[in-house]
Formats: C-alpha cells, sequence, structure tokens
C-alpha cells in the first residue's frame, strides 16, 4: 500500500466497523499479515530516549516492542503507531544489506526502519500517525469493556 491510500480506506480494508477492541483489531492486523504478533512492553526502554516502539519481525511472527510510560495514553500511541505502519504495509525500501559495525547484532532491516523512523516529517510518518489517531478513536468508541488492552495499557 502505498502513501496515496486514503487513511479510512487503510482501515476499511480490515472490515471492523467504527469502533472495534484492541483485540479484535490485533486479530484483523494478524488475519491480514497471515502472521502472529506479540506485543511487549521493554522496561528498559523509555520514550525519553527518543525510541518509543519498534516493529520486529522474524521468520515466525511480528513483533511491537514498545517504551515504557507513565501515560496510558502514550503507551497505546506507540503500538497504534506500529500497527498502522502495518496496517499501511509500509516496506524497507532500501536494499542496501552491507555489515554494520556499530550494530552488529541488529538485522539491516531493523538498522534501516529504525533510523528512517527518527525523521518524523516524512510522509510514511504523518500518515501513520493520523491511522493511528483514528484506531485510538474507535477503539474508545468501542461500547466492549473487556479487552486484553486494559492489561497491555493499564
Amino acid at each position: 500500500m502505498n502513501s496515496g491510500v486514503s487513511v479510512s480506506a487503510a482501515v476499511d480494508e480490515l472490515a471492523l466497523g467504527e469502533t472495534f477492541t484492541f483485540d479484535e483489531l490485533v486479530a484483523a492486523v494478524q488475519r491480514r499479515r497471515q502472521r502472529r504478533l506479540r506485543i511487549v512492553e521493554l522496561t528498559d526502554l523509555s520514550d525519553h530516549n527518543g525510541l518509543c516502539a519498534v516493529l520486529l519481525t522474524t521468520d515466525a511472527e511480528d513483533l511491537i516492542v514498545h517504551a515504557r510510560s507513565d501515560s496510558v495514553l502514550h503507551r497505546q500511541q506507540f503500538v497504534l503507531h506500529e500497527l498502522a505502519h502495518m496496517i499501511l504495509g509500509h516496506e524497507i525500501d532500501d536494499d542496501s544489506d552491507g555489515p554494520d559495525f556499530l550494530l552488529p547484532d541488529i538485522p539491516a532491516e531493523t538498522r534501516r526502519r529504525l533510523l528512517r523512523r527518527q525523521n518524523l516529517d516524512t510522509g510514511e510518518e504523518v500518515l501513520a500517525e493520523i491511522i493511528a489517531d483514528n484506531l485510538a478513536a474507535a477503539i474508545r468508541g468501542s461500547a466492549k469493556q473487556s479487552s486484553r488492552y486494559l492489561e497491555i495499557f493499564g
């Protein structure tokens, strides 16, 4: 999916309706990607470090690792932003796989994604944030109260 796709069309493709729970959103993303998705808080990572969340992919699953924050809304936004990138199908477009002598244990694709996401003014980052905001509004609008959302975001 490219940045020309409208925000509403990207979310509509998940077939979730006007409101949905966090669990329903995660399940829809997993179905669409046909992969397991785990969401993990990394207590050693802080939003003060400048890195709030990152999507990591392995052969077996997708993993969103997010920073600890005292604000439930911040933690929610960290994860929803990464889910938005997944929904939009934002892929790495740099195919340079050369060795990195400073960060040799981090896969090249992850390094590129982290470095690219430090520039928050790109079209992909702005669009992901818009979708994250829309997802948050739909989750808040959901009438369902029982959800892993509370377990994850407090």
